[in-house]
Order: structure tokens, then C-alpha cells, then sequence
């Protein structure tokens, strides 16, 4: 491997404009490692600079003081790899959710089924399923109305307020901040109440969202966002930021693979968090990259990718998807590649 070209491709993401500042900030310390692969893997596993983070939650700030000066009925949150800390650009998107608050999607007909199962729940978790029920109205306007105009709204305002804006996505607004160097995708969304969000008393990162799609009418998932970022979060603070170096890591070595590894954050993320806490709490970064190949080469050749699902649990993510698991063997053979040559320092 070219790990000199590789490191070039990766201080264009990290350091796009060069700033000698940011060169000093980031990456200071790596003389220590006298070859390339060795310096390659510890770049891989850094996050992205403070102040090109706090550009794009910026950039994600004016976009949604622009909503709020127009639009009525709505919360905004914010999903991403941002959130977690582990995109691996200096000028990564942010994704802001615009969340119509004139109703809430919720699990009503589950929740009036499990106050049935009495014996299945506790008094505390029998008291919250009767309080949602007792306190449940149907909402009397049109949903699928209220979510094709929210979305409308935005890509009215967007358009008028940002020369680069494309409308054509059938889930996001894209615009850029030319000021900021910064794309933001703007999401048309709605809240939704799961079972097990009313039984665990209504958590806040427990808390789902539904995501419409313009192509079609209508919204999709439910997605839990929240739940993924608070616990990547929790599990890295845990293991003292290890989960997201391993992140990280296996992001770059995609982006910089010369072959095509269509993996997305949402499966990296799954891939790194099932990973047993005990096997990389107290590793090295050489060590963390073997845990990675020793992990994914054991989840294809033993056959249980199957059985691997999101950081939340629910969906799986190599189950009846021959393209992702050949994508997982790809990804798999590169760290190979990169552990083998760290064994040679």
C-alpha cells in the first residue's frame, strides 16, 4: 500500500485549507512513528478539528434561524456523525431535522395490545401503558398534508435564502454556506412514539422520528437517532474514545480504499459497536486495528453477519444483502493489509 498518498488524501480532508495551526493541533506527536503505515492508522483514528466542527453545527445554526423566522409548528434536532463526533471531513454535512409538531406518530394499537399481557409488565411499566392510552386523541387534520407542506416551506425558504440549494432529493434540502464552507441537509420529519418509548417513561434519546419522502407521499422508518447517538457516545466515553477511533478508522480506510466499499456511517457504526467491550477497552491503536480485521473476518467467515444488527437493534444490516457483506470482505481485506504492515514496524 501507498501509505505516503494515503496520508496526502487524508490532510486534504482534515486539513483542507493547510493551516499550519490546525497541521501543529492535529497531528503533533507523529514523529514519533518513523513509517508511514504507523502514522497513517493514528491520523485515521483522529477526529476532525474542533474549529471545522464548529463550522458545520454553525452552518446548521443559521440555516435554522432562517427556518424559525418563517416557519410555525415545528422543533428542530440534529442527527450524523457530527453529533458522535466521528465524520472524518473537515467539511462533513450536518444534517438538521425539521420536525412538524402538529402531531405525533405513535404505537397506540401495540401499547392497547400489551395492556392485555398484564403479567408480562411491572406496576410502573402497567401505569405508563394506561396513562398513554387514557391520554391518547386522534390527531383530526391530515398528516400527509401537513408533512408535503413543511417540506414545500423549506424549499421555498432555502431557495430564496442560499444561492447552492438543491430541492430535487426526495428527503433532504441540501444547501451550502459559501461563508462557512459548509453543506447542511435539511430534513422534513415528524415525531414518533414507540411501545418501548412509553414503557421505558418516555427518555428523550428514546424518542423516534419518521422522515418524509417527497418522491412518494409519504414518511419513512421509524428511525432512532438519538438512541444511536447517546449510545456511541456513552460506549466511547466508556472505553475512553476507542469506539469512536475504530470508527473513524474504518471510515478513512474506505474513503481511501482505490476500490469501491459502499458502506455507509449507519453500517460502520454497527460493525464497530458490536464489537465486545472487553476486547479493546484497554488496547493500543496497533491493537485496536487488529481487534477490526480479527472482528470482521470472523463476522463473514464464521457466518453470523446474519445476525449483526444497528447500534439501536433494530434493523439488520447484513441479512439478505449479498452487496454490503461483499463490501464487508473488501473493507475487511484492506485492514488486513494495514495490520500485516503494522506488524513489520
Amino acid at each position: 500500500m501507498d501509505y505516503s498518498q494515503k496520508l496526502r488524501k487524508i490532510n486534504n480532508r482534515y486539513n483542507p485549507d493547510s493551516s499550519m495551526l490546525v497541521e501543529q493541533r492535529m497531528f503533533s506527536g507523529e514523529s514519533l512513528y518513523d513509517k508511514d503505515v504507523a502514522r497513517y492508522v493514528m491520523r485515521a483514528m483522529k477526529a476532525v478539528d474542533e474549529e471545522y466542527t464548529k463550522r458545520s453545527k454553525a452552518a446548521g445554526e443559521v440555516v435554522k434561524q432562517h427556518l424559525k423566522e418563517l416557519l410555525t409548528n415545528v422543533s428542530y434536532e440534529y442527527q450524523g456523525s457530527v453529533m458522535t463526533d466521528t465524520h472524518i471531513r473537515g467539511a462533513s454535512d450536518i444534517d438538521l431535522l425539521v420536525l412538524c409538531d402538529k402531531f405525533v406518530g405513535t404505537d397506540i394499537f401495540k401499547v392497547r395490545e400489551e395492556l392485555a399481557k398484564t403479567w408480562k409488565y411491572n406496576s410502573y411499566q402497567l401505569g405508563r401503558l394506561c396513562q398513554f392510552d387514557n391520554s391518547f386523541s386522534q390527531y383530526e387534520g391530515n398528516s400527509f398534508r401537513d408533512m408535503a407542506f413543511l417540506r414545500t416551506q423549506i424549499e421555498k425558504i432555502m431557495s430564496r435564502t442560499y444561492t447552492i440549494c438543491d430541492i430535487s432529493k426526495p428527503k433532504a434540502v441540501k444547501i451550502t454556506n459559501q461563508n462557512l464552507h459548509r453543506d447542511v441537509d435539511i430534513v422534513t420529519s415528524s415525531w414518533f412514539q414507540s411501545l418501548d418509548y412509553v414503557l421505558d417513561g418516555m427518555p428523550e434519546n428514546k424518542r423516534g422520528i419518521k422522515i418524509y419522502n417527497k418522491s412518494t407521499g409519504f414518511s419513512e422508518g421509524p428511525d432512532y437517532p438519538f438512541l444511536s447517538i447517546s449510545r456511541i457516545n456513552q460506549r466511547s466515553s466508556d472505553t475512553n474514545g476507542r469506539l469512536k477511533r475504530m470508527i473513524r478508522f474504518l471510515k478513512n480506510v474506505r474513503t481511501d480504499s482505490e476500490k469501491d466499499i459502499p458502506l455507509t456511517s449507519f453500517e460502520i457504526n454497527a460493525i464497530c459497536y458490536s464489537i465486545p467491550v472487553q476486547d479493546y477497552a484497554q488496547k493500543e491503536y496497533k491493537e485496536l486495528v487488529y481487534i477490526l480485521w480479527y472482528s470482521m473476518f470472523h463476522l463473514w467467515n464464521d457466518g453470523k453477519q446474519d445476525e449483526l444488527k444497528s447500534v439501536v437493534g433494530d434493523e439488520y444490516i447484513f441479512k439478505d444483502k449479498p452487496e454490503k457483506l461483499a463490501a464487508l470482505k473488501v473493507l475487511e481485506d484492506e485492514v488486513y493489509k494495514i495490520n500485516k504492515d503494522l506488524g513489520n514496524i
